[in-house]
């Protein structure tokens, strides 16, 4: 019997980025270095964070979880992309895709939710400086962290569950790299329209919420930097913005631009280019960016290093 609620599918075929190739061994190198960056550079801050007393601080417990997403995120689909950059054919079961993509979509409304998580902590810290220590409390950043997985885990289970009652009867090629929604529901030979107001729905809430409320939090710290009357204090203020901003700005652009465009405007290679940078620069970038622009980082890792040669 196939796996599902009567599909007969019971293997899908990857297509890939592209199927060009004299671009397989190249783009295998290029993925298979950002996925080392991506490894090291998060295990590291992980690292640096959890052995330096310094850094126990409220906005480096949500960036050690945010790094953690990233590693397990990147995990989900990289391998199984580089596999077939040295391979003829990449495929992948029934049961394994909607394993994939229910992992997949767990860690990314995860990162949704940590960085909104990181917005209000720094929102707190700017607006509220002497309430700072009460408010963001061990217990609300444990709450906090703890409310992101139980989202990520409902949404995730939504959009898997949607796509289990589907039946797929004899296409079994998906235009992609990995088991995202969109390729999937093309695929389906029942109709897809409750999955289309699921996704519509979820992905909306997981996008427009996060951001709106980054947004508003965002409004208030400036409003806060714009009333302090010394130079080097806006300044100071700014520095610990502007690196989740950047970071936000990249993971909410790409997600935007894949899910809650409308599907005649573009198609679905434009969609695979709009997800590399979410499943793929994204997690290599946020290390970089909050150890390079970040003083505290830099600090610690030079007196770790520094500790190391001697």
């Amino acid at each position: 019997m196939a796996p599902g609620n009567g599909s007969f599918v019971t293997e899908f075929i990857l297509v890939g980025l592209t199927d060009q190739l004299d671009l397989q061994l190249p783009l295998f190198f290029l993925f298979l270095v950002m996925y080392v960056i991506t490894l090291m550079g998060n295990l590291g801050l992980v690292t640096l964070i959890v052995l330096s007393s310094h850094l126990h601080t409220p906005m480096y417990f949500f960036l050690s979880n945010l790094s953690f997403i990233d590693i397990c995120y990147s995990s989900v689909f990289t391998p199984k992309m580089l596999k077939h950059f040295i391979s003829e054919k990449n495929i992948i079961s029934y049961t394994g895709c909607m394993s994939q993509l229910f992992f997949f979509c767990f860690f990314v409304i995860s990162e949704c939710y940590m960085l909104t998580s990181m917005a209000y902590d720094r929102y707190v810290a700017i607006c509220n400086p002497l309430l700072y220590n009460i408010t963001m409390s061990p217990q609300v950043c444990s709450s906090l962290m703890l409310g992101s997985y139980l989202l990520s885990f409902f949404g995730a289970m939504a959009h898997t569950g949607c796509m289990l009652r589907l039946t797929f009867c004899d296409a079994n090629t998906i235009n992609h790299y990995f088991c995202d929604i969109l390729p999937l529901l093309q695929l389906s030979c029942t109709s897809t329209y409750i999955n289309e107001l699921v996704v519509f729905i979820v992905v909306g809430i997981n996008i427009i919420v996060p951001s709106v409320s980054i947004f508003i939090s965002y409004a208030f710290i400036l409003s806060s930097i714009l009333h302090i009357n010394s130079k080097e204090g806006r300044s100071k203020a700014f520095n610990t913005c502007s690196s989740h901003i950047i970071a936000v700005s990249l993971f909410f652009g790409s997600g935007i631009f894949m899910y809650l465009k409308p599907s005649s405007t573009g198609s679905m290679n434009e969609g695979k280019i709009a997800s590399v940078f979410y499943t793929n620069v994204v997690p290599m970038m946020n290390p970089l960016i909050y150890s390079l622009r970040n003083k505290d980082v830099k600090f610690v890792l030079r007196k770790t290093l520094s500790t190391k040669k001697f």
